[in-house]
């Protein structure tokens, strides 16, 4: 088949729109094979890895990709989430405890933990893209992740006006929940944390490069 000029771009649209379509109804249907509790981690895991293969040459069969990768990470998976999950749990109930006080003094602690607690699902949205990316422990992808978004400010402002964009679409257009609604997200999320690890490495080797040359 054709693959360039208009037939081409429309082909490739199609065949991207039909496999995030295919991916957003597999993580649904993973997420639920686990209770939701131990699929949501393990089945976001297999979403990006799949996004992120579909952007290279190493593009692989989706449904089988994601399979693998789902029974692989499960374990795995389900353990990164258990630390999120505990992690957010208690930010929440310290935010909640701090803005309930009525200890004046507690009270002051309110901002620094709301503040805390947005560092903290900033990182999140890293943490997926980075541990498919990179072969490392649980802490070394949190940390890692943590590391990258301080480093990347322009690449979280992509994904906060991702997910704003998102919302707004499910807002205004509910049929695309059970197609697009997370498949888009993450894709949103997989491209701004690829160029965030590119300028990572780029900062890196050129720091590198300079302690050479000393």
């Amino acid at each position: 088949m054709k693959t360039d000029g208009l037939t081409g771009l429309v082909y490739k649209l199609s065949n991207w729109l039909m496999k995030l379509a295919l991916l957003n109804i597999l993580w649904i249907l993973f997420s639920l094979l686990g209770f939701v509790i131990f699929g949501l981690s393990p089945a976001t895991i297999a979403l990006f890895a799949v996004i992120r293969k579909l952007g290279t040459d190493q593009e692989e069969p989706v449904l089988r990709t994601f399979f693998h990768v789902y029974k692989k990470e499960f374990l795995r998976g389900n353990l990164m989430g258990i630390i999120l999950m505990m992690i957010g749990l208690i930010s929440y109930f310290d935010i909640q405890f701090f803005k309930e006080t009525s200890h004046s003094f507690l009270q002051l602690f309110y901002f620094p933990f709301v503040f805390l607690n947005c560092i903290f699902y900033l990182t999140v949205m890293y943490i997926f893209p980075t541990y498919v990316h990179y072969n490392a422990s649980i802490l070394q992808v949190i940390k890692n992740a943590f590391l990258i978004m301080i480093m990347n400010p322009p690449s979280s402002l992509y994904m906060i006006t991702g997910i704003i964009i998102v919302y707004l679409g499910i807002i205004y257009i509910p049929a695309i929940i059970p197609f697009y609604s997370v498949s888009i997200l993450a894709l949103i999320i997989m491209v701004s944390s690829t160029r965030a690890f590119q300028k990572t490495e780029q900062k890196k080797n050129a720091i590198e490069s300079k302690n050479v040359s000393i």
